[in-house]
This record gives structure tokens, C-alpha cells and sequence, in this order.
């Protein structure tokens, strides 16, 4: 029974190398996932939302325009500061939630957390392992640039407000370079799964 936080940057892959690891029989939670449900219609967390924001930061639907809410705090430090304190603290509380729960009943060998600030928001700490994808900075660009139709500039700004990937690194426990073939990070994720599931307890912290 391993709690594991995957993290990596953005166009690192993490998302692709988690869906292989629960087709490998991980339980696996994205926090982004979870981002979304603390702050949806009905939520304490979006309530706090609109009263700071106003109502011109909802869709016609009574959903959060993330959109609209990403824009807003990324050229305004104070605004995300806000936002943060209300999102952070809820994604907290249900991993929590989520890792009590695994514990209580561990109905898969490891448990994967995919969160991409794991070291950000000292969200490491819950972890047995923290497990980091990395991929070059010409793969990363690319890969970005054709997932989000976006242009160089506007994923090199993107990628300058993320901690550098090499920062990260001091906090894994294991690296899975994903700038090579398919074939070449499948075979790290094989050896990564199999060293967790036969060491369990050489392989926590």
C-alpha cells in the first residue's frame, strides 16, 4: 500500500503516464478533477468565489468560466493569491478525505495522487513517494503548442510562471522521462510498477 504524487509540468505527459499506470491496476486521482468539483454550483468554495469576484465570473449555468478566472489571475498576483487560498485548502481536505479512505480499504496495490503543483503546494507531504515526469524543452513546446492550438510565446510565458522542472527533481523519488518514444517511457513505467509492487517498502520513505 504506496501513496505516490505524480507531477510534472505542463506537456510533461503526466496525464498519459497516469492512465497507464491505472490501466496497470493503480487507483489514480487527479487533483485537477478535484479542483473542479471544490468549486462547483453549490460549493462553499465557489460561493467565496463570486462574492470576491462578482457574478460576471460564472457561465450562464452557474459554473466558474475557469477561463475568464484564469485570465483574470494570471496578470493579478493578489487575485490568485485569493483564489488559491480558497482552492488549496479544499483539494487538501479531499485527498485527505481520498487517502484515508484508500488506506481503509486498499482495493488497488498503489495509489496514484496526479497532481501538477505537488511540490508547489507542499502536497508532497502526504506522499510516500513523489514520482516526477520530465521531457526536454523542445518536446514540452511542441507538444503544448499542438494540444492547446497555442503559440510559442504564449506557452514560453506559461512555462515561465511554473517551478523549473529541474527544481523538482531534488523531490523524486523516481524520474520518468517522457521525451522519447512511446515505447521508451512505457518500458520506464513497467520497471517503475514493478519495482513498487515486488519492494513496496524499499521503495517508501
Amino acid at each position: 500500500m504506496l501513496i505516490v504524487g505524480l507531477t510534472g509540468n505542463i506537456g510533461s505527459g503526466k496525464s498519459s503516464i497516469a492512465r497507464l499506470f491505472k490501466e496497470m491496476g493503480a487507483k489514480v486521482l487527479d487533483t485537477d478533477k478535484v479542483a473542479r468539483d471544490v468549486v462547483a454550483p453549490g460549493t462553499p468554495g465557489l460561493q467565496q468565489i463570486v462574492q470576491h469576484f462578482g457574478a460576471g465570473i460564472l457561465n450562464a449555468d452557474g459554473s466558474l468560466d475557469r477561463p475568464k478566472m484564469a485570465q483574470i489571475v494570471f496578470n493579478d498576483p493578489e487575485a490568485l493569491k485569493f483564489l488559491n487560498s480558497i482552492v488549496h485548502p479544499a483539494i487538501r481536505a479531499e485527498l485527505l478525505k481520498a487517502i484515508a479512505d484508500y488506506k481503509n480499504n486498499p482495493d488497488a496495490p498503489l495509489m496514484i495522487i496526479e497532481a501538477p503543483l505537488l511540490i508547489e503546494t507542499q502536497l508532497y507531504k502526504l506522499m510516500d513517494q513523489v514520482w516526477l515526469v520530465t521531457v526536454n524543452s523542445k518536446t514540452q513546446i511542441q507538444r503544448v503548442i499542438e494540444r492547446d492550438a497555442a503559440t510559442a510565446e504564449q506557452v514560453s510565458s506559461r512555462l515561465a510562471a511554473q517551478m523549473p522542472q529541474e527544481d523538482k527533481i531534488p523531490y523524486a523519488h523516481r524520474i520518468i522521462d517522457n521525451s522519447g518514444t512511446p515505447e521508451s517511457t512505457l518500458q520506464q513505467v513497467r520497471q517503475i510498477w514493478s519495482d513498487a509492487i515486488d519492494r513496496p517498502q524499499a521503495q517508501a520513505k
